[in-house]
């Protein structure tokens, strides 16, 4: 029988792959041990060439890794596009940001901002540079930790409006989920998977990974606050 598959993701994924791997261990597959933590460490210790099956993160980020030699050739699969959702403390007043102006207001409003350190939060301070707002912003932005969640500082009132994954947002007590940014702003994040160039279970890994990136999955990806990769075909 084979052992379990390691897998290590960033934190943005982690139910959703929890949910996947079930799913393709019920098809006879192997187990998957998965270990979440903060993007920027998952990538570094797959470049360090810390031993697992698979990789899940970032697209960028896996591009970097491929670039560096760190990935099986031709095993990289998208597995799914993540937009940011945005979020108050429960029970307080809702801000409108159903159009780019109105986020704009709210944003300005805020006595702080709660951002991640992932694509999302970089995309986010970029948006805020190109509508000329870091200067007045500076002192009012808070990121999270890497492996926190921005809606438990929502929660928390440390900070007034959350911006985060909306997967990463759902089912969070305590906070209001306002919805996803205004579709002129739209912030999504592509999350793609490999397997490592130093795999013990190469076909294994990649029976999985094509599973992840199946039609058959679209389902489970919107249970889990995602949505299936679009076919460029």
């Amino acid at each position: 029988m084979s052992s379990a598959l390691t897998l290590i993701s960033s934190m943005a994924t982690r139910h959703l792959l929890t949910a996947l791997a079930q799913a393709h261990a019920q098809t006879g597959a192997p187990a998957v041990h998965l270990e979440s933590v903060g993007g920027v460490d998952a990538a570094r210790r797959v470049q360090d060439g810390e031993a697992f099956d698979l990789v899940v993160l970032a697209s960028d980020a896996i591009a970097k890794l491929e670039a560096a030699g760190r990935l099986k050739p031709g095993s990289v699969r998208p597995i799914a596009d993540s937009s940011v959702a945005i979020a108050v403390r429960a029970g307080s007043s809702p801000p409108d940001i159903g159009s780019e102006a109105a986020l704009r207001a709210a944003v300005l409003q805020a006595r702080s901002i709660g951002y991640s350190t992932g694509p999302s939060g970089t995309a986010l301070m970029q948006l805020f540079e190109r509508w000329g707002l870091m200067d007045t912003l500076k002192a009012r932005l808070v990121q999270a930790r890497p492996g926190v969640p921005v809606g438990s500082l929502v929660a928390s009132g440390k900070v007034e409006l959350g911006f985060q994954q909306f997967s990463e947002l759902m089912d969070l007590p305590g906070i209001t989920l306002l919805g996803g940014m205004p579709a002129e702003v739209d912030i999504v994040s592509r999350f793609s998977g490999a397997v490592t160039a130093n795999a013990r279970q190469p076909d294994a890994a990649q029976a999985l990974l094509d599973f992840m990136a199946s039609p058959a999955t679209e389902a489970l990806k919107r249970q889990h606050g995602m949505r299936a990769v679009p076919d460029p075909h």
